[in-house]
């Protein structure tokens, strides 16, 4: 009788299984609730279960080619987010090339700390070396942890210079969201105007996109809150977005046909290597910390 008053307690777990890749299983047993993440696939989240219910989008076809980059999950965006003009841009006048969204969501990260006290939480680190120094000649450690608990996800994210001198990077998460009907999808985005990206157009935000355009691909650049809530009617479901003021930009890309559109927080914009345009600036030695949390909730 006295077990029945007592507060119950989350049980925590984190598994290693060997799927294609070697795919570590966070879990929050009490609240039905598990997080997959792939180091060696560019240490993307990979599946986001709440209360048994997915809600991340995968192309598994394109995430089983390592040739491909992968559309789903939660890919990372780092040095750049978005396109460099020509992929080009020069520093201390030599000109090097980046592909879109820079190489961290190519390359292998290593799993380090793993946490199942109070929550569960893996942390995973992509260190520079030879091949990354080629196009970014920076020398720089980033750590990003997941942690799940209950219906949130929160990856906290530290970028750190191991150089002798300021280093110029943007970062962002690529989230995709789990959405097989499109057509009950409410926003409330903390951006009354948002920007075309393709022809660069501007229009004032009504709270609803019409998932029956060939694509939706515009920048929320003037954000007036830290949160951003999407109702999905269809499936029940109220999902948060929060992160901390190190993102300036919301970018909202969506294509017809399939079941997913990706609500992007961003520090800068595309092309920012070249710009300039609220870039990060990590002095020698320095390290910063930005923060996501994603909140699910049924009803």
């Amino acid at each position: 009788m006295i077990d029945d008053l007592l507060p119950m307690t989350n049980v925590f777990a984190i598994a290693l299984k060997q799927k294609q890749y070697k795919t570590y299983i966070l879990s929050d047993e009490t609240a039905n609730s598990t997080l997959e993440v792939v180091p060696e696939r560019g240490g993307i989240a990979t599946s986001w279960l709440v209360e048994g219910k997915e809600m991340l989008y995968l192309d598994a076809e394109r995430f089983a080619n390592p040739d491909r980059t992968v559309r789903g999950g939660i890919p990372i965006l780092f040095p750049i987010c978005g396109n460099l003009a020509d992929k080009t841009y020069t520093y201390k006048g030599v000109s090097r090339q980046l592909e879109r969204h820079g190489f961290a969501r190519d390359l292998p990260w290593t799993a380090t700390e793993q946490v199942t006290e109070g929550c569960a939480a893996l942390t995973l680190v992509l260190k520079s070396d030879e091949k990354t120094q080629a196009v970014y000649p920076f020398d720089f450690q980033l750590a990003f942890t997941y942690q799940i608990k209950g219906n949130s996800l929160e990856i906290v994210q530290e970028y750190t210079n191991l150089g002798f001198e300021p280093m110029p990077f943007s970062s962002g998460l690529h989230p995709y969201f789990f959405a097989p009907d499109k057509t009950n999808l409410r926003f409330q985005i903390p951006g009354m105007q948002y920007r075309d990206r393709n022809t660069h157009s501007k229009g004032y935000f009504t709270g609803v996109f019409d998932p029956t355009l060939d694509e939706i691909d515009i920048s929320f650049d003037e954000l007036t809150g830290l949160a951003a809530i999407v109702t999905d009617a269809a499936r029940g479901l109220r999902l948060t977005l929060s992160y901390n003021s190190s993102y300036g930009k919301l970018i909202f890309w969506m294509i017809e046909g399939k079941d997913f559109y990706c609500l992007e927080p961003w520090t800068a914009p595309g092309n920012a290597l070249n710009t300039g345009e609220h870039l990060i600036y990590l002095q020698p030695g320095a390290t910063c910390e930005t923060i996501v949390r994603m909140t699910a909730n049924f009803f």
